[in-house]
């Protein structure tokens, strides 16, 4: 029998050394991987959790039954290990649930079992995968994909398997989207790295639980050489228009190459895999083109400009500010940081923390612990970030907080900010926010960002920018701060989804007018009018609550596949949602999101809101919803063109 790829690989490590490996891993993960391992379920039925947070992978087991577990497991792995390291037999079902309850220390409901089966993936058969089709009929469905970040990446491994024939167009001179570009000092993810990964490509030797930059642009690398898609990328290359022939059912897009160079491509399917968060936001500052030193966008890093020794202007303190802010304070003479809003913090000391040697070792060797040190990341953050963001509108505080658990939340990330601040009134007056909590994205946070706010060369000014002047920044109360460096970490142009590439459907509809300032698509991935026409990550599929984009877009990849499958199978001309099944998905949508924090009128600036103040790009779907929703097509939702190509 081939042995399961998540059952370990054999080992020969001596008793001492896997000792030591027991002192770094998550022991609830071990206890686990020891009923996999034994078949007997004493090791979860005698060992007490008393609950799990975010990040918190030990699951506050006290030291002395952390001790006595680590002392079981040891014999347990010897034990393996002198007996060959046999390959485990299968579970019965109900003790996996059971497993799965008492490592999420609560019933986990039915609704999620599908979901979180497919995730833990304990037979090793990759359930998302598409089957292979005839090649006398996949042969006809030629494919362009609109991107190679990491949905990009995704969608070549899943066509190349399907069988179908596929281009890549991308941008960049290679994969991974932002993880490709942002090379700013400090970028990092900020979802746990063995869960931010594909769920049937695990990587188990991250240096970081929360990997840096370059760490994530390898991933991606190797995934690209592992599966062979450099031969169907172009690079350098940028999509400019996409436009639908319904005679020929055919879609023509033009593309233009690093020389200015213009060519056409024609497809049957098209799949955008641009993501949100790709094309970066500059300001409308006065003066700013007036400027004498260097200035950049954070996405746009120049590293030959050296901040050691400058005095730098950092504009915008979101996400990537927060992160640039405390790489760099050292090096600098003086940094300025120029914030709009105070930003709630999520507090996670992991947050910069190396991954061991043993918990690699752990990793690749003890039976399915890598599968439940997955699940242990994800279910915490599994739509618990969604139950604070629900507005209960009995509540009688709706300023500071729009329900009792995101009134807890405000609590926990208040204690976080006033215990570093300390006595310094001024500072906690600007650091803290006065909008309900979760209502814009919510950092993680290791006491990193407030230990270099109190550093002597750093300022935060949270007074509006009046100007810029070839020296410096000058503020609305008539101050001038002279820099020699100006970075603008100012974020994206997130609600102007597909920018700034034009699709033009049937009948000559111009998807951006269609659209407006308010973006849609049936499920996020498919638009009425646009035949053959798939986004990955698209409107209404942003996650701010959980889950993360990767688990998204296996989701939406698989939708994209069966709908593939079926044009491929029956021949067809074409597939596109009906105009009212985009319109009930909308309203839905924009319904629930009106229930939320995030659409919450005391919240003035967010990357979520248009300039109507109206959220389109967001979920406010639980993981199991939205999974249920796109496990396959609804065909009762689609107009279905017989006649294959013309």
């Amino acid at each position: 029998m081939e042995r399961n790829r998540y059952a370990g690989e054999p080992f020969t490590t001596s008793d001492s050394d896997i000792a030591a490996a027991l002192e770094q891993v998550s022991v609830p993960t071990l206890l686990l991987s020891c009923v996999h391992i034994t078949g007997d379920a004493r090791f979860i039925r005698e060992f007490k959790q008393n609950g799990i947070f975010l990040n918190e992978i030990q699951g506050f087991m006290s030291e002395e039954d952390k001790a006595r577990a680590r002392a079981e497991a040891l014999e347990v792995i010897v034990d393996y290990r002198d007996r060959g390291c046999p390959q485990p037999e299968p579970l019965p079902a109900e003790l996996v649930k059971e497993m799965m309850d008492w490592a999420a220390c609560e019933i986990v409901p039915d609704a999620y079992l599908g979901l979180l089966a497919e995730e833990l993936d304990l037979e090793g058969v990759d359930p998302r995968r598409p089957a292979a089709l005839g090649q006398s009929h996949a042969k006809d469905l030629p494919v362009v994909v609109v991107g190679c970040g990491e949905s990009g990446v995704l969608a070549g491994i899943r066509l190349a398997q399907s069988g179908i024939p596929f281009t890549i167009i991308e941008k960049n001179a290679g994969p991974g989207g932002t993880w490709w570009e942002n090379t700013y000092p400090g970028a990092r993810v900020d979802v746990a790295n063995h869960f931010y990964c594909f769920s049937f490509e695990p990587n188990n030797g991250w240096g970081h639980y929360f990997a840096e930059q370059p760490e994530l642009r390898a991933y991606f690398t190797d995934l690209v050489t592992k599966h062979d898609l450099d031969q169907h990328i172009r690079w350098n290359t940028e999509v400019t228009d996409a436009t639908w022939d319904d005679a020929d059912g055919i879609w023509t897009l033009s593309v233009r190459g690093a020389d200015g160079t213009v060519s056409a491509i024609r497809a049957r399917a098209v799949i955008t895999a641009v993501g949100q968060l790709n094309r970066p936001h500059l300001p409308d500052i006065d003066g700013a083109d007036s400027f004498s030193g260097p200035s950049f966008h954070s996405a746009a890093w120049d590293h030959s400009v050296d901040v050691t020794g400058k005095r730098v202007a950092l504009i915008g303190a979101g996400a990537s500010g927060f992160q640039i802010a405390p790489a760099i304070a050292e090096k600098v003479e003086h940094l300025t940081v120029f914030q709009r809003t105070a930003q709630w913090m999520f507090p996670n000391p992991m947050y910069h923390d190396a991954v061991g040697d043993g918990v690699r070792w752990a990793l690749e060797h003890l039976p399915f612990y890598a599968r439940w040190y997955r699940f242990l990341l994800l279910w915490p953050g599994a739509d618990k970030g969604l139950e604070a963001a629900r507005v209960d509108p009995d509540y009688p505080d709706q300023d500071h907080a729009v329900s009792e658990i995101n009134a807890m939340a405000r609590l926990m990330f208040t204690g976080w900010i006033t215990d570093q601040v300390g006595d310094d009134q001024e500072l906690l007056a600007k650091v803290l926010p006065d909008y309900p909590a979760t209502g814009k994205r919510t950092l993680q946070d290791n006491g990193t960002w407030l230990k270099t706010l109190k550093r002597d060369n750093v300022e935060l000014n949270r007074t509006p920018i009046r100007r810029i002047t070839p020296h410096g920044v000058e503020t609305e109360d008539g101050v001038h701060h002279d820099v020699d460096v100006i970075v603008y970490a100012t974020g994206f142009r997130h609600t102007d989804v597909l920018a700034p590439m034009r699709v033009t459907g049937r009948d000559g509809t111009d998807l951006h007018e269609l659209w407006g300032s308010r973006p849609y698509a049936y499920l996020g991935i498919t638009v009425p009018q646009f035949p053959n026409f798939f986004l990955i990550y698209g409107p209404g599929a942003h996650l701010a609550h959980g889950g993360s984009l990767i688990f998204n877009s296996e989701l939406e990849m698989r939708y994209i596949d069966a709908c593939l499958a079926r044009l491929a199978d029956e021949r067809l001309h074409s597939i596109e949602p009906t105009a009212q099944a985009a319109a009930e998905w909308h309203q839905a949508t924009q319904d629930a999101i009106r229930k939320t924090v995030w659409a919450h009128p005391a919240i003035k600036h967010s990357y979520f809101k248009n300039a109507d103040g109206e959220i389109h790009t967001v979920s406010p779907w639980r993981l199991d919803e939205y999974w249920s929703a796109v496990r396959e097509p609804d065909w009762s939702q689609f107009v279905v063109r017989q006649g294959g190509q013309a």
